[in-house]
């Protein structure tokens, strides 16, 4: 019998569970809030606020026309689906790093796609107030996966050891080259 690999029984935990999330709370949040509606939950630091954001991150593009919105962002949605779902076949099957933050980041993707093809704009509602009276653009649960599984992504690229090339380990000739010195 073929055992299931660890990274999908990493993978689809966790993607279940980023999507599940993000979707439980914008309802949460459109069951009980209007829009525009305000809950302080850390005065002057952290509020719930029911938003709509039309656009991309930091609401890019969302002054285009709707149809060309809509279309661009089902379109890159729909892409970057394909081309996640194309790196976690290409990982290691034992990964599960990778497969933990590819699970984290297609949540979330699919999250704000799934809002877009409802509501024709993704709901956000996490609001918060930095140093200085700087406002945070509002976000939802979907794009703290996408970032914190972006991050752990950056996290293995940069810290974890290279493979060793098994071609320059069964050739001494290549393996000589590299040190500097030549095959005789």
């Amino acid at each position: 019998m073929t055992q299931i690999p660890l990274k999908f029984k990493i993978f689809v935990p966790v993607f279940a569970l980023t999507f599940a999330i993000d979707q439980w709370t914008k309802q949460w949040i459109l069951d009980r809030f209007s829009y525009g509606e305000q809950l302080t939950v850390i005065p002057g630091f952290f509020n719930l606020t029911h938003v709509r954001n039309p656009g991309g991150a930091f609401s890019f593009l969302a002054t285009l026309p709707e149809e060309i919105r809509q279309a661009f962002f089902l379109g890159t949605g729909l892409l970057a689906i394909v081309l996640l779902l194309i790196f976690l076949r290409r990982i290691e099957p034992r990964d599960g790093l990778a497969a933990t933050a590819i699970g984290g980041v297609l949540g979330g993707a699919i999250g704000n796609l799934a809002d877009r093809m409802r509501h024709g704009e993704v709901v956000d509602f996490l609001d918060f107030r930095l140093l200085g009276g700087y406002v945070w653009p509002t976000f939802n649960m979907a794009d703290c996966w996408i970032v914190v599984g972006v991050a752990l992504l950056m996290f293995q690229m940069f810290f974890e050891p290279e493979p060793r090339d098994s071609h320059r380990d069964l050739d001494p000739a290549l393996s000589s080259e590299v040190k500097g010195g030549a095959a005789s």
